[in-house]
């Protein structure tokens, strides 16, 4: 260090001092003003690039966050619809057993008279069948019995025995 401050000239000192400051003032003018602005401008695309990074996360978390809301009113909607769905199908399936019974029930007492109907013809048929029969019957006896003069008198006869006179 000693042979450094022994050896030391001030003309080459000057001479530095003046070529570093012409460095200084040409990289100040024509280096460091490009270079400082593409820094800036470097930093300024990587905040953008950051911002829209966010915004973009805050856009994302709002569509998922509305994305859910939808597909929680969507099945919301499908269970209301699939009730009613289920009440409308009950009440159809009930109307319809109303409906079945009341027609069953119709047609069970149109099926009751049409009998009692067909019973009452019959029995009323069947009466006269029997009165015409016995009808022709007797008729045929007592053609029989009145052929026989004696038969007639024996019957008359009969017939005032058990009649009493007073």
């Amino acid at each position: 260090m000693d042979a450094l401050i022994h050896d030391f000239s001030f003309g080459l000192f000057f001479w530095q001092l003046i070529i570093l400051l012409i460095v200084i003032f040409l990289l100040g003018k024509f280096a460091w003003k490009p270079i400082v602005n593409a820094l800036e401008e470097r930093e300024k695309g990587i905040t953008d690039a950051l911002a829209s990074a966010e915004k973009a996360k805050l856009e994302m978390a709002r569509l998922t966050n509305e994305n859910e809301n939808l597909l929680k009113k969507a099945r919301e909607e499908r269970d209301v619809i699939l009730k009613e769905a289920k009440q409308l199908k009950d009440k159809i399936v009930a109307e319809a057993k109303e409906v079945a019974q009341v027609e069953g029930s119709k047609l069970i007492e149109q099926a009751k008279r049409e009998i009692e109907d067909q019973k009452l013809k019959a029995l009323a048929e069947v009466k006269n069948q029997v009165s015409t029969l016995s009808l022709d019957i007797a008729r045929k006896v007592l053609t029989k019995e009145f052929e026989d003069q004696g038969k007639q008198e024996a019957l008359v006869a009969d017939l005032m025995k058990d009649v009493k006179l007073n």
